[in-house]
């Protein structure tokens, strides 16, 4: 088992911060989340782990007031099952507990991998509404309706879940964008 620890993030791992990200979505949902800047952050907290000088998981999360949300959580895929998410999720809760947090959150998708992490790591879903993409000019046209002055070519759209049935038909790619909630300060079995 390779041997990490995780540190603060430094500007100097913007490359291997967005390589990670990338690769680590590749395989899921979110595989069409490209960033080719690192987001900042105002207050919040932005954690790497490192294997060497290796870049092999990160955690991004912002702050408001007693409430925080992961706005980024990934493991590069040569270096999943070996607990750095874990690592990366206890270290960032307990910093944001200590900086007055009584709850995080974080938006995932459709894969059930993910839901089933969050879910072992005392997340409960919240809320849901759906992702849904115009992938092509035809299911654009559709989307946006006849306009002689624009041709669309792509759409991206949040819809809520009263019409998800008739989205899915319409429309090829359709994600449950899904917000899960935990109480800082607590472990999956204090509940």
């Amino acid at each position: 088992m390779t041997k990490w620890t995780v540190r603060d993030y430094a500007p100097a791992d913007e490359t291997p911060w967005l390589r990670c990200r990338v690769l680590a979505f590749l395989d899921t949902t979110y595989y069409d989340d490209v960033a080719t800047a690192k987001p900042q952050r105002e207050a919040g907290l932005q954690l790497v782990a490192v294997a060497g000088d290796e870049l092999i998981g990160l955690v991004d999360a912002s702050v408001t007031g007693q409430e925080a949300t992961i706005e980024t959580i990934a493991v590069h895929p040569d270096h999943r099952r070996m607990g750095v998410a874990q690592g990366l999720l206890d270290e960032v809760c307990g910093r944001l507990q200590a900086r007055g947090a009584t709850q995080v959150d974080a938006w995932t998708r459709d894969d059930e991998g993910t839901l089933a992490w969050y879910r072992s790591q005392g997340f409960e879903q919240r809320m849901r509404y759906l992702h849904v993409y115009a992938s092509d000019p035809d299911e654009a046209g559709r989307a946006f309706g006849p306009r002689p002055d624009l041709t669309p070519r792509f759409g991206f759209f949040h819809a809520w879940t009263d019409h998800e049935d008739a989205l899915r038909k319409e429309f090829g790619r359709v994600y449950s964008c899904r917000q899960f909630v935990k109480p800082l300060g607590l472990t999956p079995g204090d509940r």
